[in-house]
């Protein structure tokens, strides 16, 4: 096929898909909203059922609503009956996803899942079949034609089902006022959560570069050169007054011949803009960015503890 063609044919791929979403968006109805306070009101957890392509999407589903804020469990069809339907009990919701809702594994269990749980939600593209008929409530997840050229791979009409749960995974976090601090709490290992939650004290430098204002040359260099930073910073009595980078030290040597008596508080930058280790690394990361800096005094209640990298926080996806 040519370049030409395979961009048509994705692109009519993603017409048929979007006008199925289109029109599942224009049939929902209050069996949604009675879907959504459901899970919502309910005493034990979410259970999603599915087998085939419908098993994938309900893991997915699954996912989402854990990482959101409700809990819930995947069950294949197949395996139900075999022994896990002793993961159901009456406090929970069952959603039960199917295309068909005739397929023999689900016409078998729906009877059973709805007697198991307290409330059995039926997403099917057949609200005459037989798991419409079992279901206390149904979803319609209808679509016209699948994108497949043979109408046998489910492509529409799974995608039809991921947006579905999509919805009602977003409607659930409204109904708990879910924030990102709470998102952040499931993801305390990623990207997002270390930006909502990570602390400035979780990414402080093992070094404490410092010299005294009265500090030589000598001292200066050794204690950059140690804090693998190029920065110490500038102390009088337990007190902040200024930092040194390698850069104050080239402006210094540019400008004077004779450096043999020159201390620490005559070079200094003066007012070095420092953070406290309690504060979110994010925060630290906004500072270091809007001043054009690499690094950040940090403190702990006002009292020098160490400093911060530019560098170690992109590292660690603080952004």
């Amino acid at each position: 096929m040519k370049t030409e063609e395979i961009i048509d044919l994705a692109k009519k791929t993603f017409s048929i898909e979007i006008q199925a979403l289109e029109k599942t968006k224009n049939i929902l109805n209050e069996n949604f909203s009675q879907a959504v306070n459901s899970i919502f009101n309910a005493q034990g957890k979410l259970v999603v059922v599915g087998i085939g392509k419908s098993a994938h999407v309900a893991n997915k589903i699954v996912a989402t609503l854990n990482s959101t804020g409700t809990p819930s469990q995947f069950l294949h069809a197949a395996e139900a009956i075999h022994g896990d339907l002793g993961l159901l009990s009456k406090e929970d919701v069952v959603l039960c996803i199917s295309n068909s809702g005739n397929s023999p594994e689900i016409v078998n269990l729906a009877p059973i899942l709805k007697g198991y749980s307290c409330c059995l939600i039926g997403m099917t593209g057949n609200i005459n079949s037989k798991l419409a008929e079992a279901a206390d409530i149904i979803i319609s997840s209808w679509v016209e034609q699948e994108a497949c050229p043979n109408q046998l791979a489910p492509t529409s009409s799974t995608t039809v089902q991921m947006a579905l749960g999509d919805a009602l995974a977003v409607c659930l976090m409204e109904l708990r006022n879910f924030s990102n601090t709470d998102f952040a709490k499931y993801h305390p290992g990623g990207s997002l959560g270390k930006n909502l939650t990570a602390t400035v004290a979780q990414f402080l430098s093992d070094h404490k570069p410092e010299v005294h204002k009265d500090a030589n040359m000598r001292e200066i260099i050794i204690s950059i050169s140690a804090s693998k930073h190029g920065i110490t910073v500038v102390t009088d009595r337990e007190k902040i007054i200024g930092v040194i980078t390698d850069g104050d030290l080239r402006r210094m040597l540019m400008q004077n011949d004779e450096i043999s008596g020159i201390t620490a508080q005559q070079i200094m930058s003066k007012n070095p803009k420092t953070i406290e280790k309690k504060a979110l690394a994010k925060s630290a990361m906004e500072l270091l960015k809007m001043n054009n800096i690499g690094q950040l005094v940090v403190t702990d209640n006002g009292k020098y503890t160490g400093i911060i990298d530019i560098h170690k926080l992109l590292d660690e996806g603080i952004v």
